[in-house]
């Protein structure tokens, strides 16, 4: 399992991780998970950053004489010291007990809990109820529900030997659950059609 992360803040309905290493925050719509025991709780990725470590000094643009970017951190490698990356999940499910649960769980995250990608065969399993894609529809977040409900299904139809019978499930559980919603339905299947 690739720890990708830790917990540096917790609420009920998500957590914010920092990245051990710049750059490597899980791609938009992955599916994560931190532990509490007895809990073991799932989210969605739906944003990532690159900002200073100090707050309100932005980093300054540094490669007007280098030659590419690399260079920019070979001529200055304090650099990877200044700057942090960090990932944003919403909650959408927890394990106790050994039972999958696709809503909130009682409690939040714990702060420097572990975050780490879930494996192939998790995200399988996971993804065999289609109950969380509620909270994703009527969530209020910096993305739009339509891209991260997207990136999602994206994400989770790679794990499948055949993408295309999970999508169709998938498209035909949000028709019912965006009935009233023609427009945003029609955008969200017109970014998760395979090609």
């Amino acid at each position: 399992m690739e720890r990708v992360g830790e917990v540096i803040e917790a609420s009920t309905t998500g957590f914010v991780a920092q990245c051990y290493e710049l750059y490597q925050s899980p791609p938009l719509g992955s599916l994560v998970k931190t532990r509490d025991l007895p809990l073991e709780l799932y989210g969605i990725v739906y944003n990532a950053t690159t900002t200073s470590l100090e707050p309100g000094r932005r980093p300054i643009a540094r490669g007007k004489d280098e030659a590419s970017e690399e260079e920019i951190y070979k001529s200055s490698p304090q650099l990877l010291q200044l700057l942090r990356s960090e990932f944003s999940a919403l909650v959408v499910g927890y394990r106790e007990n050994d039972k999958l649960y696709h809503y909130l769980p009682p409690k939040p995250a714990r702060i420097h809990g572990f975050v780490h990608l879930c494996p192939p065969g998790e995200v399988k399993e996971f993804s065999q109820s289609f109950d969380f894609l509620n909270i994703l529809i009527n969530t209020h977040l910096p993305v739009p529900a339509d891209e991260l409900i997207a990136a999602c299904l994206r994400q989770m139809s790679q794990v499948y030997e055949d993408p295309h019978p999970f999508l169709v499930v998938a498209g035909k559980e949000l028709a019912i659950l965006l009935s009233g919603e023609f427009n945003q339905l029609k955008a969200i299947l017109g970014r998760i059609r395979t090609s």
